[in-house]
């Protein structure tokens, strides 16, 4: 990494000459190093900067002792500046795609948006994993899916042979109910 300063007494096309070869070859070799992949997006801004000063130096009024640089094609229209399209888009892909995921995740909630279907007191259920794991999903009571009946346990405890949901399946999420399994 290293930084590239040009002084000297420019008019406004040499100067701007000299603007867009720099910063056309900081927007291609810039990136190259861990600390410079952070540090290019603002060196490149800083340059901007210059650039309105480059714009507030006056047109020749007489012609000088050699002749003026060529100022080129913009940066953008350049080989360099195109190719620099490149890590700018990675970077702000990455500027734009951490706050989506963020944003994404926030909504989703904690659970990755892996909500449980909510069981009541008197529907059916039926679980989709093997014991202890809990798949439960919500039947109706005259289907053959029907495994178990869902119990409020404010009644009492549950009884020997019943199951316990874990909270989540609740309606408020933290009350444990308890599946009575169907005789079939």
């Amino acid at each position: 990494m290293r930084f590239l300063r040009r002084q000297g007494v420019f008019c406004r096309t040499c100067a701007l000459a000299s603007f867009r070869e720099m910063q056309a070859d900081t927007m291609v070799m810039g990136w190259w190093g861990p600390l410079s992949v952070f540090i290019t997006p603002f060196v490149l801004l800083a340059n901007l900067a210059a650039l309105s000063g480059i714009r507030r130096i006056p047109d020749r009024v007489t012609p000088g002792w050699r002749p003026p640089l060529d100022a080129g094609k913009p940066v953008f229209r350049r080989p360099a500046g195109i190719l620099a399209l490149v890590p700018l888009g990675l970077l702000g892909l990455v500027v734009l795609a951490v706050p989506l995921l963020l944003l994404v995740g926030m909504l989703t909630g904690p659970d990755g948006g892996d909500s449980h279907p909510t069981l009541t007191a008197g529907s059916c259920a039926r679980n989709d994993a093997s014991w202890p794991e809990q798949s439960l999903k919500p039947v109706g009571c005259g289907s053959s899916d029907a495994q178990y009946r869902v119990v409020d346990p404010t009644d009492g405890p549950c009884a020997s042979r019943d199951f316990i949901a874990y909270p989540e399946y609740s309606k408020d999420g933290a009350t444990s109910l308890c599946l009575h399994p169907l005789k079939r």
